[in-house]
C-alpha cells in the first residue's frame, strides 16, 4: 500500500504547478483525498480535499480562487493544481487518503494513509 505526492518544484511567484498523487495496493476511489502542506517550523496546514466522487470540494482560505483539487478515480489518482504561487506556498506537500473529508483541516484529523510528500519552492 502507497500513496505518493509529485509534481513539486522551483517556481517563481505567478506561476503554476500540479502536484499528482498515485495510489498503489488499495483503491483510491474508496477514499476522500486530501491534501495538506508543512513549512518549516510551522504546524501542519490541510490544504484542500475533494470526496470519494470528487462531487464536493474543500480549500482552505489561503489558496481558494488559486489552488483546484480533482481525481482521476479510473486512475487511481489525485491532483492538486496550483496557479498564481506565493512565497508563502512554499513547503511540503503531502497528499493523503481517507474515509471524509470532514474536519481535515484539524490537527485531530487523521487520514488512514499517507503520502510520501514534494518540496514547493516559491521564489524569483
Amino acid at each position: 500500500v502507497q500513496l505518493q505526492a509529485s509534481g513539486g518544484g522551483l517556481v517563481q511567484p505567478g506561476g503554476s504547478l500540479r502536484l499528482s498523487c498515485a495510489a498503489s495496493g488499495f483503491t483510491l476511489a474508496d477514499y476522500a483525498i486530501g491534501w495538506f502542506r508543512q513549512a518549516p517550523g510551522k504546524e501542519r496546514e490541510g490544504v484542500s480535499c475533494i470526496s470519494r466522487s470528487g462531487g464536493n470540494t474543500n480549500y482552505a482560505d489561503s489558496v481558494k480562487g488559486r489552488f483546484t483539487v480533482s481525481r482521476d478515480n479510473a486512475k487511481n489518482t489525485g491532483y492538486l493544481q496550483m496557479n498564481s504561487l506565493k512565497p508563502e506556498d512554499t513547503a511540503v506537500y503531502y497528499c493523503a487518503a481517507h474515509y471524509y473529508c470532514s474536519g481535515y483541516g484539524s490537527p485531530g484529523y487523521n487520514p488512514k494513509y499517507w503520502g510520501k510528500g514534494t518540496q514547493v519552492t516559491v521564489s524569483s
